[in-house]
């Protein structure tokens, strides 16, 4: 499957929004009395009283868009995650329009994602995981610059993992430019990784025929596996791999000295707690 990219810096831009995939049953942290990202990790004070008040995970997020000039994002839930909306409800705690798209199941992240494809197909998209806190706040803003810059399909945020068998690590030379992306490999001499991204239409497009693929179908149980995600669903790595073999162009910008932690584990959501890593 091959693709042109983009040709945007010779183009009016489509607008950034944000687009989170939040249909997951956070099955390694069960029992849960709540949706995951809305576990509170630190508190934030009230803009109205100044009265110390919780911020759930999924905030960190949603500020981190807010703060790049993202104005829009749609979060995508399964059913029954109803506690979600009634949260965060327009968005104006957030500083932001939310939409909310409901969804019966999903394969993955990247199945998630595509249900978001009728609406957002023309846009630009600010991509991150709710349950993944990471730095720096102006990430995003970053990101956006770079793909603006260089006209790339994708641009992934990198972080310096400290466990390489955990993530998705990435090659990528001294312009930023991915080489390689490589699914937790049980051993590597990479150590960046990436936890976020932005991408332009082509990538949107080049995810939705993916999933359609015939040759995607017939290997799905090669594709969707437990040494690619944790829970045997298909990963947006495994997209990205795609994307890269078929000739997408995908930048990246290196965030060396900022953190990062994945709450879907009771250990680093301990930690979460603990440290407030995100700020």
């Amino acid at each position: 499957m091959t693709i042109a990219h983009s040709d945007q810096p010779r183009r009016s831009r489509p607008e950034v929004v944000g687009l989170i995939p939040a249909a997951g049953q956070a099955k390694r942290l069960q029992p849960f009395p709540c949706s995951k990202e809305l576990f509170p990790v630190g508190f934030a004070n009230d803009p109205r009283t100044g009265i110390p008040r919780p911020k759930v995970a999924m905030q960190y997020l949603l500020e981190k868009f807010q703060s790049a000039g993202i104005s829009k994002t749609v979060i995508i839930i399964r059913e029954g995650k109803w506690d979600i909306p009634s949260y965060f409800q327009e968005g104006a705690g957030v500083g932001m329009s939310l939409a909310y798209l409901v969804i019966p199941g999903s394969l993955g992240p990247p199945d998630t994602l595509d249900w978001a494809y009728p609406f957002l197909a023309e846009n630009r998209i600010a991509f991150g995981f709710p349950d993944i806190l990471f730095g720096p706040s102006d990430a995003y803003a970053q990101l956006i610059a770079r793909q603006e810059e260089t006209g790339a399909d994708v641009v992934l945020a990198l972080h310096r993992i400290d466990d390489t068998r955990t993530w998705d690590m990435v090659d990528s030379d001294t312009d930023g430019w991915v080489r390689e992306i490589v699914m937790k490999p049980p051993s590597t001499s990479l150590t960046f990784g990436w936890c976020c991204a932005v991408w332009t239409p082509v990538f949107s497009e080049f995810l939705h025929r993916f999933l359609r693929a015939d040759e995607t179908r017939q290997n799905m149980g090669l594709l969707a596996n437990h040494a690619n995600d944790p829970g045997g669903d298909l990963a947006v790595g495994v997209v990205l791999q795609a994307a890269l073999k078929a000739g997408l162009l995908i930048q990246s910008v290196r965030f060396p000295h900022d953190r990062y932690l994945d709450i879907g584990t009771p250990d680093n959501l301990v930690k979460a707690v603990r440290q407030q890593v995100a700020e």
